[in-house]
């Protein structure tokens, strides 16, 4: 059964550190790119960050540069988020996607991303 599983969210004060997990069960994820994508209430679905199935990764909001960080462990099927000096504007469901392609697309988009987890709810709150 082809499954991703996002683990890690929670709260947490600004300023303040968390690592997001999406582990693949079901197919091989060195296979696809994943992408992590976040959705704040009454906004849109919007892409953080991507990593290719050579490991380049991309970021796709200016505000997280610097501060998140994609990665993936293969052998484990997981990939990572790790976000430093969260902010407020960061509180969102965030979600790991797969897409059987080979590179990251240039732009933030949910097209080709076939497979999707059920999210898990980062609060950046004092």
């Amino acid at each position: 059964q082809f499954q991703l599983v996002e683990s890690g969210g929670g709260l947490v004060q600004p300023g303040g550190s968390l690592r997001l997990s999406c582990v693949a069960s079901g197919f091989p994820l060195e296979y696809y790119v994943i992408g992590w994508f976040r959705q704040a209430p009454g906004k849109a679905r919007e892409a953080v960050s991507c990593s290719s199935t050579s490991d380049t990764t991309s970021n796709y909001i200016d505000s997280v540069e610097g501060r998140f960080t994609i990665s993936r462990d293969n052998a484990n099927n997981t990939v990572y988020l790790q976000m430093n000096s969260l902010e407020p504007e960061d509180t969102a469901v965030y979600y790991c996607a797969a897409a059987a392609t080979y590179y990251c697309p240039p732009v933030s988009t949910t097209t080709n991303f076939h497979y999707w987890g059920q999210g898990t709810q980062v609060t950046v709150s004092s």
